[in-house]
């Protein structure tokens, strides 16, 4: 097994804690349905973690199918990696664009209840049935994961995984207290415009590594 120090882990691990944070933290159906169940305390810890879960598996799948793809081929992992810093910097680019308009994260209380069984399906759905989920977590954030030592993907995972666990129990478990400020336009206008920042510093920094292993 390949030894790794403190100072390798750490900044692999933070990469991949941002890059989840900044690919997560968005106004979606996905995102609204955990806020719901949050504001309703309906099921919250089932819904919660079966989201982070799909999350993790799919961001490990891609890190290892990508990685074994990548492997052998050093000419297609520069081109990934280009490829992912320009879709970073678009996404970036995007999110700057959004921080100039004003929106909001609204979930409604009202409504019946979900059946825990439903409860669950809907979540899967909302995850799963999304195709930018496998565009972000299997593609971008395993090509990206993949660029890491084969010693240090591990923490890339880990610090994505736990990224996404702590976005939906913050949103399920502390959705009384976080509703209102999600309902206000400017801290989601302040919110895109650092993750537009991180996702070019990010973009940034996968060009350097491209270029350095050509």
């Amino acid at each position: 097994m390949t030894s790794v120090s403190t100072s390798q882990v750490f900044p692999v691990f933070v990469q991949g804690l941002v890059l989840s944070l900044g690919l997560i933290v968005a106004i979606g159906a996905q995102n609204a349905f955990v806020l719901r169940q949050g504001l309703r305390r309906e099921h919250v810890g089932s819904v919660v973690l079966l989201c982070a879960l799909a999350d993790a598996v799919l961001i490990t799948a891609g890190v290892l199918g990508m990685a074994q793809a990548l492997g052998s081929h050093p000419a297609l992992a520069q081109a990934m990696a280009l490829a992912g810093a320009a879709f970073l910097a678009w996404y970036g680019w995007r999110a700057l664009q959004r921080a100039r308009t004003a929106s909001q994260l609204q979930a409604a209380e009202g409504g019946t209840g979900l059946s825990h069984g439903a409860a669950l399906a809907q979540a899967a759905a909302f995850t799963l049935l999304n195709p930018h989920v496998y565009l972000d977590t299997v593609l971008l954030v395993g090509s990206i994961g993949a660029q890491q030592p084969a010693g240090l993907q591990g923490w890339f995972v880990a610090g994505a995984s736990i990224a996404s666990l702590a976005w939906f129990s913050a949103l399920g478990f502390g959705a009384r207290w976080l509703a209102p400020l999600f309902a206000r336009p400017r801290a989601w206008q302040v919110l895109d415009a650092l993750i537009g920042l991180t996702m070019w510093v990010l973009s940034a920094l996968l060009v350097r590594h491209a270029l350095q292993s050509a």
